[in-house]
């Protein structure tokens, strides 16, 4: 099973790599080399460039394979030129090849964000893009490097775009030249929304079909539909969540147990700023005037006084766990800042999902979001990995460049079911003791 995060270079003054819980990872993915107008380059300016033969020496150390993502929210800009044409694709595998073999990457991780539609809001795009990737993959792996590496694709929660600007219904080409997807099941809610909503629900089915926007339940079943076996599906779960401002009167409700969050408030247009990673108001890569992200990491809910250091919720906060979506949410009244967020409870039951579904594994953007390992390990024990697992095998086994990483541990043995696991109790609400009901 994967057991995977992505670290972000930019991030390694305050998370070094020796913080990292290497031995609890099978994959590491640095993040980002961004694509550039020359097809014959990539960019690591954010990134720490310096930084990363350190980190494929502490992944080698550890026997954790590593690759670098290209691309990212603000780094997919050129993609679509990239692999517009033959030549560029030829190109575009040159670079990317030549790039792995000087840095001694076991893999590379294609994070297009995306295929065929606008992300950042300045990305070169073409009906063709989805077609025009698949062929590079395929020349890539053809490639006689290329065709020794780990490669992998971050995706959107719906199958990549076709011509016609809907979501493909046979992906199968690519289950043949990638060896897994991480789908990003996050970001479904933000300050883009209407109302309050999880950032990474599990499942939305059960909810009212205006707060249907997706989740990992949907997800993965219009993935597997179009073709992509669950077992190359890795799930994407964050370490972080949204935060809104939310006024008192819309998010308390009053019910027979007394005071209890409000599901789906509305918020004002004051946007909260969030943790010391939180992106700051300033002018993005397309020029366009941005305002604060408002994010906060698990590790920054707990510093910004939302959560105690075991992870549960801090006195005189309000909680919320909602058991359609499986996500929490706090509430501080005196602020009026609420945040939409997973905490171990809520990556207990993305394990159990990724582990019921037979999915590959999963990825946590980012490592260093965590705060003492609490959402890594509920959710490595919920998916059933062994905690001796690397000592077991890949002490015992070096990965080779001809390994499909897919495993690092005898998937033959059933692990054990966790009752800390099972999601499937009833809803819990924190009281704040301000009881004006």
């Amino acid at each position: 099973m994967v057991a995977a995060a992505w670290y972000a270079g930019w991030h390694a003054t305050d998370f070094p790599l020796a913080n990292v819980s290497w031995d609890k990872y099978t994959h590491m993915t640095y993040s980002f080399a961004t694509t550039l107008p020359n097809v014959t380059q990539l960019s690591l300016a954010e990134s720490d460039e310096q930084l990363i033969p350190q980190f494929v020496s502490a992944a080698r150390n550890n026997s954790v394979k590593a690759l670098v993502s290209v691309g990212g929210w603000t780094g997919s800009l050129y993609y679509s030129s990239n692999v517009a044409s033959s030549e560029n694709r030829t190109a575009f595998v040159k670079t990317i090849t030549e790039f792995a073999t000087k840095y001694e990457l076991d893999g590379i991780d294609f994070d297009w964000e995306y295929p065929g539609n606008q992300g950042i809001g300045c990305n070169v795009v073409s009906p063709n893009d989805t077609s025009n990737f698949l062929s590079f993959l395929q020349e890539l792996r053809h490639d006689p490097v290329g065709q020794k590496l780990f490669l992998t694709a971050a995706t959107s929660i719906f199958p990549w775009k076709g011509p016609d600007g809907t979501p493909l219904t046979n992906v199968s080409g690519f289950a043949e030249v990638l060896d897994y997807v991480a789908i990003m099941n996050y970001d479904i809610w933000g300050s883009w929304s209407t109302s309050v909503g999880p950032n990474a629900p599990l499942n939305d089915t059960c909810a009212p079909a205006a707060d249907q926007q997706g989740s990992a339940v949907s997800a993965v079943a219009a993935w597997t539909a179009a073709g992509m076996p669950a077992h190359q599906i890795v799930l994407g779960v964050a370490s972080y969540g949204h935060s809104f401002q939310v006024e008192p009167s819309e998010a308390i409700e009053c019910d027979d147990d007394g005071d209890v969050l409000a599901a789906y408030p509305s918020f004002t247009a004051d946007q909260p700023i969030g943790d010391a990673w939180d992106d700051a108001a300033g002018v993005d890569e397309c020029g366009a005037q941005t305002g604060p992200g408002g994010v906060f990491d698990f590790w920054g809910l707990i510093k910004g006084g939302f959560l105690f250091e075991n992870g549960t919720v801090a006195e005189g906060i309000d909680y919320r766990f909602d058991e359609c979506s499986q996500t929490a949410y706090v509430y501080n009244e005196t602020s009026a800042v609420m945040v939409s967020f997973d905490d171990a409870k809520a990556f207990a039951a993305k394990g159990k999902f990724i582990k019921t579904q037979g999915l590959r594994g999963f990825a946590i953007w980012e490592a260093g979001g965590d705060f003492k390992d609490i959402l890594l390990d509920s959710i490595s024990k919920a998916a059933g990995i062994e905690e001796d697992c690397d000592s077991q095998t890949e002490t015992q086994t070096p990965p080779t460049t001809s390994d499909n990483g897919d495993d690092d541990c005898d998937d033959s043995e059933t692990p054990p079911d966790s009752d800390e696991s099972d999601n499937g109790s009833g809803s819990s609400d924190n009281d704040n003791g301000d009881d004006d009901c």
